[in-house]
């Protein structure tokens, strides 16, 4: 007689696990993705988005979303999503997904469902070239009118 895991394992179903590979784990994977990737922000997440890497997958839930207990829920669910769903996201990418307020109200299929509204977003962030570098002409210095301590804005 064979083990159940055994029948499971031969059956015609995708690979649904989650290894270490799969899994971005330090910090520095995570600034890394955060400094030099692509965002997509949708109504309850921020996608980041690293292309020409390996496809692996984060999850970061900030303090202001809720206790621990709603922090982990939005990081279960984030993960059972991509464990079943890896089409959802890009392949050669790796994936940071931020919570946003009002994630941790949210089941596995209205997370889903705001995933794959996003995959034409995500496919034409991917296919737009490079990103621009700091010194594209853009004034990144400037904020609230002030730069160098000077206002630059008349008032």
């Amino acid at each position: 007689m064979t083990a159940p895991s055994a029948a499971l394992a031969s059956s015609s179903q995708p690979d649904q696990r989650f290894p270490k590979q799969a899994r971005l784990r330090r910090r520095s994977e995570f600034l890394r993705v955060q400094g030099e990737g692509r965002r997509l922000h949708t109504p309850h997440f921020v996608v980041l988005l690293m292309p020409g890497r390996p496809q692996r997958f984060g999850v970061t839930v900030g303090k202001r979303i809720g206790c621990a207990v709603k922090r982990n829920r939005i990081k279960r669910v984030a993960r059972e999503l991509f464990r079943r769903e890896k089409a959802l996201f890009p392949a050669d990418c790796e994936v940071v997904l931020v919570a946003r307020t009002g994630a941790e109200r949210l089941d596995y299929g209205a997370v889903k469902a705001e995933l794959e509204r996003a995959q034409a977003s995500l496919a034409r962030l991917l296919a737009g070239g490079p990103r621009p570098a700091r010194g594209d002409g853009r004034d990144h210095g400037l904020r609230d009118g002030l730069r160098d301590g000077k206002r630059t804005d008349p008032r």
